[in-house]
């Protein structure tokens, strides 16, 4: 455009518009925005040859209001460059994004008139003023996927549904399916050679109250050998909100293909570092409240990696302790002394603190006292000097013993002595030492059955006391002898007195956590493999809960788990040979030739009794067979609220041979019914934390249904909870959806149920079926 003398500003109009609709625009939109600039500055697109513009801007004059205006626009001189190099790069295709035209974005904060294409275009003063509306597409990354948001279309959808645009704006990082779409990468780079987390790559860093002088991912992956960069994709999966069976097995790339349990153990781990972290800050918050708060004292706090290690350092500071020796020895004003001895030990002058009517101060010795007791307090809070006491005992012959405790003994009952004979007199190194023995010798302790310590050889006192005084904590300058003997003093007190018990600690805590953990994973691979136990389908089975006076409970269930008939016969009080014909007659009615039987009282004699009829032939024409079936937690599930609303006219007897019988048809159906804990098949189940016990039992739970799969319009409720990101409350919503509108035909009518959204659709979608045979037999 050719600018006429005079003229400050340009107007870019679209092809095909008149001068006349150009003069029923508003004077600000035709105001300008930027001082004048020559037509060689202007950018090649900008120049346009139309006689109509060149007279319409030769009529035009500017107005008074231009020397006002040129004023204001003094200070907007840099962002008017900086917008006219934007629209220099405008055309300009990026990488993974599509090539949109100016003119088919109108601008809707200026009143448009006349036009039948949308009217006038974005001006360039318009653009300095709402700078927010020049990017056209956006593109928005969410775990390493790319959705292409303001009007492009999303090329990758997932197979159950089509996302809408108008979804996919409000949500944005929630609209992330997994059904096919390729699996996300690693993304490594010259910066990040081991790898960078892809989820929320621009994530902004922790926060500044959080931060520890430890990386909680390095830490993390020391304690899980897992390499660092799968952990911190594992923390951000985690921060999302995803279940452990969604990440195994729709994230596999982001955790370099870990299995469910190696999940679990981290999640655990980050649990506990998180906990550790939490208590520390709110140690440190109320610290400062009381004005406590020191450089050094900080400093310590934020090094501590364990809740052993944070005791140690916080202790003494908490409400209603009286303090260390330390502590009462700085009152006195003896660190300066302590300080000068490390510094400077030449101007120290012990007997210059001596004060005779001070408590504390008043004798030479009072005085080295306290000067030891600070010095005992900076060994054992120096984070160099407790890495390297642990890194020797790494090295030597560390174990732990276990007695008969000589006081509680004699009170004791001489049967449960008994149990513990094998840890009356127990050594072993810690690293070899099995979790079953470390179990039990809790509970011995706890019994108060046994004395238990940790022996630490005297190689690692003599060695560690040498390292401190001639390396670590030796003086700067020369000190006499008798300084040099009180440095000494003040090392082996604060072995004996602080580092040795935090080692004890430590390595009691540590070995408590590991034997806690194995018991609980050993119980989840144990329900794992009862829940993963193949069924016996298409069959009609008859279940015995076995019993001497009560008798032998019998429940017989069609192939789809129905119950056909109930009794109770006596088989083991002299009436065998009469009930025999009853049972026969049961099997042959229903034409049942499976019978199972509970491994509980009275098993075996109810396995001869039946081994003995199929021996003989008693039931022929049929071929029976007969199984034992573990019925831990049947009487408990028996009389639990969900049995009573499944069988509320059955008696809670015959309930337990129901629940007998569908344990071999569908065990992963049934046992989800019963909490785990009840199935018995775990190790010390009764020592470890109950928190932690149920929290991964329910994880097993979560993750053996969810592999598996259900069929949402048959299962039942009980089942559906236990379904990946679905709970109570949203497994009763979908089934009363499901039996107010009929069978679901498809995975996207989920999102019409209340409480169902898109982060829960995410999760559980990928575990739900969908019989479409059942959907034509229902139509």
């Amino acid at each position: 455009l050719f600018n006429p003398p005079g003229f400050v500003g340009t107007v870019i109009c679209k092809a095909g518009t008149s001068a006349s609709e150009m003069s029923a625009l508003p004077r600000r939109a035709r105001t300008a925005a930027k001082p004048a600039t020559s037509e060689d500055e202007l950018p090649s697109f900008l120049k346009s040859s139309s006689e109509e513009e060149e007279m319409y801007e030769e009529e035009w004059k500017p107005q008074k209001k231009t020397t006002s205006r040129a004023k204001i626009q003094k200070p907007k001189n840099p962002r008017a460059k900086k917008a006219a190099v934007t629209q220099k790069k405008t055309p300009v295709p990026r990488k993974r994004t599509k090539k949109v035209e100016v003119k088919d974005e109108p601008d809707t904060s200026l009143p448009v008139s006349g036009g039948s294409e949308g009217g006038v275009q974005l001006k360039e003063e318009t653009n300095l003023r709402s700078p927010a509306k020049k990017p056209i597409v956006l593109p928005v990354k969410n775990l390493g996927l790319e959705h292409h948001v303001g009007g492009l279309d999303n090329t990758e959808e997932p197979s159950t549904s089509a996302v809408s645009k108008e979804e996919v704006k409000m949500e944005g990082s929630e609209e992330d399916f997994a059904f096919d779409e390729p699996p996300l990468k690693k993304l490594k780079s010259s910066r990040h050679p081991q790898g960078n987390p892809v989820k929320h790559a621009a994530h902004a860093a922790a926060d500044e109250d959080q931060k520890m002088n430890w990386n909680i991912v390095q830490v993390l992956s020391q304690r899980t050998g897992i390499e660092e960069w799968v952990c911190a994709n594992i923390i951000r999966l985690f921060e999302d909100d995803n279940t452990i069976p969604f990440i195994a097995r729709y994230r596999k790339e982001l955790i370099n293909n870990l299995e469910a349990d190696a999940l679990r153990e981290v999640q655990q781990t980050l649990e506990e570092l998180q906990t550790v972290v939490k208590k520390i800050h709110g140690s440190i918050q109320k610290l400062k409240k009381e004005g406590k708060l020191s450089g050094d004292l900080l400093t310590a706090l934020l090094n501590c990696k364990t809740l052993e290690e944070l005791d140690h350092v916080y202790g003494p500071y908490k409400t209603g302790s009286k303090g260390t020796k330390a502590q009462r020895a700085r009152q006195l004003g003896l660190e300066h002394a302590a300080n000068l001895l490390l510094g400077n030990p030449r101007e120290l002058n012990l007997f210059s603190y001596v004060q005779s009517n001070v408590k504390g101060l008043s004798t030479i010795e009072e005085v080295k006292s306290g000067v030891q007791h600070i010095l005992a307090d900076m060994i054992a809070k120096d984070k160099d000097t407790l890495d390297f006491i642990r890194a020797l005992c790494q090295k030597r012959y560390v174990c732990i013993q276990s007695s008969l405790s000589k006081v509680t003994s004699k009170k004791a009952n001489e049967k449960d002595i008994n149990k513990f004979h094998l840890y009356q007199n127990f050594s072993c190194n810690i690293k070899n030492v099995q979790h079953h023995q470390i179990l039990a010798i809790n509970r011995g302790e706890n019994l108060k059955i046994l004395t238990v310590k940790i022996n630490i050889p005297d190689g690692v006192k003599n060695e560690f006391c040498r390292w401190c005084v001639n390396e670590r904590w030796r003086p700067k300058a020369y000190a006499n002898p008798e300084l040099m003997e009180l440095l000494r003093y003040s090392v082996e007190d604060s072995y004996k007195r602080l580092i040795y018990p935090l080692l004890c600690r430590e390595f009691r805590s540590k070995l408590n956590s590991d034997a806690e953990k194995e018991s609980v994973m050993m119980f989840g691979r144990n329900l794992r493999q009862l829940l993963l136990m193949s069924p016996v389908r298409g069959r009609t089975l008859m279940g015995v809960d076995p019993g001497y006076s009560h008798g032998c409970k019998l429940a017989v269930i069609s192939p789809m788990s129905h119950i056909l008939h109930t009794d109770v016969v006596y088989l083991h009080s002299g009436k065998g040979f009469y009930e025999a014909e009853k049972i026969r007659r049961l099997l042959l009615e229903y034409n049942c030739d499976t019978v199972v039987i509970g491994n509980g009282t009275a098993c075996r004699e109810t396995e001869a009794y039946f081994a003995d009829l199929i021996m003989k032939k008693y039931f022929a024409p049929l071929d029976v067979t007969y199984c034992i079936a573990n019925e831990a937690g049947a009487s408990i599930y028996s009389v639990s609220p969900e049995a009573c609303k499944e069988m509320p006219d059955l008696d809670p007897n015959l309930r337990s041979a129901v629940s007998i019988a569908r344990r071999v048809q569908d065990p992963l159906a049934e046992l989800v019914k019963i909490e785990p804990k009840h199935i018995g098949v775990g190790m010390y189940q009764h020592d470890v934390s109950q928190t932690l016990l149920k929290a991964t039992l329910d994880s097993v739970v979560q993750e053996c249904v969810s592999f598996v799969g259900v069929d949402i319009n048959i299962c039942s409720e009980i089942l559906l909870r236990h379904i990946a990101g679905l709970n109570a409350t949203r497994a009763k919503n979908i089934i009363e959806w499901r039996e107010a509108n009929g069978p679901f035909i498809n995975r996207e009518q989920l999102k019409d149920v209340k409480g169902l959204g898109p982060k829960t659709f995410q999760q559980c979608a990928g575990f739900i079926r969908i019989n479409q045979e059942y959907i034509r037999t229902f139509c």
